[in-house]
């Protein structure tokens, strides 16, 4: 080979190494410590409020009811649009003798537009009282459910997220996956009717994960999770369904469902579904839940670094949590 080409060779080589130090000292600064700046909670579990899909025994009963609300209104209704009616034929009849005693038109307007505003109140009347009359009916079914169950909340003591992928790091296949103890959430069981379990906001320090290798840890929190950010902190799953519980839970077994919800990262939200196995006592809730998402899904862009190639798209996520009984 010759000097010059050599020469070039070699300032090509000076320049990846500049470029891969310029990018490792930016991750580094940006990325900082990785050490949280926001106390780690999660959102109360609401437990006087029916959450959608999930207590499938008390909204099955609301229908009943609202229903037969419906029905009430529906037949309050009928007889106030006859007595309307009827009224309005009255004053036609009244009116038309006043024409024939020269009553101007706009008399006549007037007294049937009085009869109709009439009816009309006294309808929305039965309305606002049938509306009055669900509400009391859901809150007194939220609290029966509330005083039969259990509430646990997840301790990061026995607990910890994570997430794996695959790359090739310096040539060589590897596995990656980075963890944190840093998880909070709220989980209600109801032992006699698990249909009316619930699982409350699960939140997620994104800062503090880690993996074997400190420079990726920095380009995460710089550049992939962007969770140096404190708006990009914390990631959260919002639960909307439970599927596939069973009809009784025995205390000390082990069940397994599903948990849809939306699962936000940075501010990007979609909708994940994990496969959950927990075993529950009278003080404490043991489980896991795991999920596959996508980078592409939350547009998790994998910087340009030297050594690392073929970052898998696909990422698997898991949770282990040990969640203790909240004393009521």
């Amino acid at each position: 080979m010759s000097r010059r080409a050599l020469n070039i060779l070699g300032i090509l080589i000076l320049m990846g190494i500049t470029a891969a130090i310029t990018i490792f000292a930016y991750n580094a600064i940006v990325g900082g410590s990785g050490e949280a700046t926001a106390p780690l909670t999660a959102p109360t579990l609401d437990l006087s409020t029916a959450t959608p899909n999930m207590l499938e025994t008390q909204v099955a009963e609301l229908q009943a009811t609202n229903a037969a609300l419906s029905t009430a209104v529906a037949g309050a209704s009928k007889p106030t649009a006859e007595v309307t009616m009827e009224m309005t034929a009255e004053a036609t009849a009244s009116m038309a003798e006043m024409t024939a005693e020269a009553t101007t038109e706009a008399a006549m307007v007037e007294m049937t537009a009085e009869a109709t505003a009439e009816s009309t109140a006294d309808a929305t009347s039965e309305a606002a009282a049938a509306a009055e009359a669900a509400a009391a009916v859901q809150a007194a079914g939220a609290a029966q459910i509330a005083a039969a169950g259990t509430l646990y909340r997840i301790d990061t003591d026995g607990s910890e997220v994570s997430f794996t992928l695959t790359e090739d790091l310096r040539g060589t296949p590897t596995t990656v996956v980075g963890t944190t103890d840093q998880v909070a959430g709220d989980i209600f069981v109801d032992f006699a009717n698990p249909a009316n379990s619930k699982v409350g906001v699960i939140r997620i320090n994104a800062r503090t994960l880690v993996t074997p290798e400190n420079q990726r840890n920095n380009a995460l929190r710089a550049r992939i999770l962007q969770s140096a950010e404190d708006k990009y902190q914390f990631i959260e799953f919002t639960p909307t369904a439970i599927t596939g519980l069973p009809d009784k839970v025995e205390a000390g077994s082990t069940i397994k469902f599903k948990v849809t919800g939306d699962l936000k990262i940075r501010d990007i939200v979609q909708s994940v579904t994990f496969d959950v196995s927990v075993t529950a006592d009278a003080d404490t809730l043991t489980g896991s839940a795991t999920a596959q998402v996508t980078r592409d899904q939350f547009n998790l862009q994998i910087p340009v670094v030297p050594f690392v190639a073929n970052v898998s798209n696909e990422v698997t996520l898991d949770i282990k949590f040990t969640a203790p009984k909240v004393a009521q």
